[in-house]
């Protein structure tokens, strides 16, 4: 999907007519029907205009291939609360799958963050030891992340310490491996269901 669609698709779904977005973030409507139809692209400030208006992430309207939906739940979950028992290896397994008890498939995934090339190159050339923005990324972010399959659809899931954040994904990922956004996934050997 291009931007131009993603924006028209964000604009509709807020509800807002060319019109309106152009008035909100201070631009002419022929400017955002430019955008709408791949003919142009905002600069940054008006990126960012739009992204809080519509309450889309920047990464969603710009990433080359985002499954994202707009469709996203949270809810609160208390990992004390679970107990580990095959087939689960931890209280974040036994957490996605009390949540969805009838579930198709759930498959745990390893996350890796895809760095930019402004880190990449600062860790090969300032760090002294490689690999230290990923072992950063791996200590800072502990969700537990989970594609799961349930009626058709298809839920990226992450279980923190205090939520369980479902996206709908707007394509079927067939792959052992994906990206979305600026995570990189890859399916663990075992499967919850």
């Amino acid at each position: 999907m291009t931007f131009g669609e993603k924006l028209r698709n964000a604009r509709i779904e807020a509800g807002h007519s060319q019109e309106q977005l152009a008035e909100q973030i201070s631009v002419s409507r022929s400017a955002v029907a430019k955008w709408e139809t791949d003919k142009g692209l905002p600069d940054i400030e008006n990126i960012k205009a739009v992204s809080r208006l519509l309450d889309v992430s920047i990464d969603s309207l710009l990433s080359d291939d985002e499954p994202f939906s707009l469709q996203t739940t949270k809810v609160a979950v208390d990992l004390d609360s679970y107990q580990v028992s095959p087939p689960c290896r931890s209280k974040q397994d036994a957490a996605v799958l009390a949540a969805y008890p009838d579930a198709d498939a759930i498959f745990p995934l390893f996350r890796k963050k895809k760095f930019s090339g402004v880190e990449h190159l600062l860790e090969w050339t300032v760090m002294p030891l490689f690999g230290l923005f990923e072992v950063v990324d791996q200590v800072n972010n502990t969700d537990g992340c989970y594609l799961v399959e349930n009626g058709g659809s298809q839920y990226l899931v992450r279980v923190g310490k205090e939520f369980l954040t479902a996206s709908r994904l707007a394509r079927q990922i067939t792959e052992k491996r994906f990206a979305i956004g600026n995570d990189r996934f890859y399916r663990a050997a075992y499967s919850l269901k």
